[in-house]
């Protein structure tokens, strides 16, 4: 067990509630994305919903950064905001971005496609889909909308929650179903802490700081928009996300403690130092650089795993079920997927929540599981390996089988990204693809690229 892991087990037997009738009021404790996304696919199936959150109503103009992380919005997400029909919406407010565009200390620049031609990942304002999702949600009189709501109690057997409000009022509410979408600090996943339940958090060594590459004088953007940039630096790493206002959100990733460190960026001068040394092309473009890095909060890198997601009235959904660190822009996707997934049991179990709960919590606990392991891969390879010569020339075949053999190899990222297929297959493919890609590359192979004769049986072979 790692230092900084805590286990608790359950028992398989404790989990599913019998419900004897058909549940009229449910209550999501959590007006975030999936908490917004969700209340609307039940709202459609003519449930009472009433939805509480802890935050002001960002529809107001409440809404506050600092300590969040652009959202890369792609299949599995489009989906969920399809089938509540916002999705072209939120597509017009995102930006494409087709592909990694690296940038060394020298500012050389090198770009890896993230597929094929015409694939791309959108560049989201969490702010602005949350907004969204909420003005949706207020426009179906059966959805109630309460913010300024902590949660500070849920009983599963009851379906009791209670909260206190902005003026320290206390709230109780009674529901046949309680959905916890309230995030990876989850209220409604504390009272499942009491009884026999499966839990670990895991945190990385490393944690994260929002900086921002402001417009330059026309409000246009200073760098090419249409690409995720990363300024790899082996054990630390800082990224930029474009946004439709001209500026991109820059996040750097950094141990907390060590010679290079949040520990030691401790004054102006160093912080100053330390950017000019190692993301100089980047500094002239960050003229907040200071303010930023002393005013904006270091937020925590974590995997938190979980079992059972249901107990008697409750139901964890999205990060309160499975949160991941941020290294495959799937967090969002994975938890709209989630919506998706219990609203397609509802359908076909024709109202039966024992057997829809049942069958959401079993369908996405293992995938859930792969994503959080994928996401930990990515990590490591946008930190420590995109730089390299050898990682690029990689990346270079790998996208050539995409190219040549697309009814053949699909990459790991393409699975992932750009298909619906479930996460734990794109993490068992990808396992498969390493080995072809180790044996092309080892064996000298890439001349026989284009040789269909040659290069069909050996994919099939070694993808079986």
């Amino acid at each position: 067990m790692k230092q900084n892991e805590r286990i608790f087990r359950y028992n398989p037997n404790d989990s599913v509630r019998k419900f004897a009738t058909m549940p009229e009021k449910i209550t999501l404790v959590g007006g975030g994305l999936s908490g917004g996304l969700l209340s609307v696919f039940l709202a459609r199936r003519g449930y009472e919903v009433h939805v509480y959150e802890r935050r002001p109503d960002m529809r107001q103009g409440n809404y506050a950064g600092g300590r969040s992380i652009n959202l890369a919005l792609s299949a599995r997400g489009i989906r969920g905001l399809e089938k509540a029909g916002i999705a072209q919406d939120i597509l017009d407010i995102g930006i494409p971005m087709t592909g990694r565009m690296m940038h060394d200390r020298e500012g050389n620049l090198a770009y890896q496609p993230y597929g094929k031609n015409g694939q791309a990942i959108y560049s989201i304002s969490r702010g602005g889909l949350n907004i969204r999702l909420l003005q949706l949600a207020g426009a179906y009189p059966n959805i109630h909308l309460y913010f300024d709501h902590k949660c500070t109690f849920c009983d599963p057997q009851t379906g009791i929650t209670r909260y206190t409000d902005v003026h320290g009022n206390q709230v109780e509410d009674k529901a046949d179903i309680v959905i916890g979408t309230d995030g990876v600090f989850s209220a409604v996943r504390d009272a499942f802490m009491n009884s026999r339940f499966n839990y670990s958090q895991s945190y990385e060594d490393h944690g994260y700081k929002e900086l921002e590459i402001t417009p330059d004088a026309l409000s246009d953007f200073r760098l090419n928009k249409n690409y995720l940039h990363i300024w790899p630096r082996s054990s630390y790493m800082m990224i930029a996300l474009p946004n439709t206002g001209g500026n991109f959100t820059c996040t750097l990733f950094m141990p907390w403690e060590g010679e290079t460190s949040f520990a030691t960026l401790n004054t102006k001068e160093r912080v100053q130092s330390f950017f000019q040394k190692d993301f100089a092309d980047a500094v002239p473009l960050m003229p907040g650089l200071i303010d930023d890095f002393f005013g904006n909060p270091t937020g925590s890198l974590a995997t938190f795993r979980c079992y059972p997601w249901v107990k008697e009235r409750a139901v964890l959904l999205g990060d309160s079920a499975h949160g991941i660190i941020p290294f495959y822009g799937q967090g969002m996707n994975c938890c709209f997927e989630d919506c998706i997934v219990l609203d397609d049991f509802i359908e076909s179990c024709n109202g039966d929540w024992t057997k829809a709960l049942e069958g959401y919590q079993q369908s996405r606990k293992p995938n859930s599981d792969a994503i959080a392991s994928l996401a930990i891969q990515n990590f490591v390879e946008m930190r420590d390996l995109v730089g390299t010569e050898s990682f690029r020339h990689r990346k270079h075949v790998e996208h050539d089988l995409t190219e040549l053999y697309p009814d053949l190899f699909k990459s790991q990222y393409e699975l992932t990204t750009f298909h619906t297929t479930p996460y734990k297959y794109a993490l068992d493919m990808g396992a498969k693809n390493d080995k072809l890609l180790n044996h092309i590359i080892s064996k000298g192979l890439e001349s026989k690229m284009n040789d269909r004769a040659y290069m069909e049986p050996l994919i099939k072979e070694m993808l079986s």
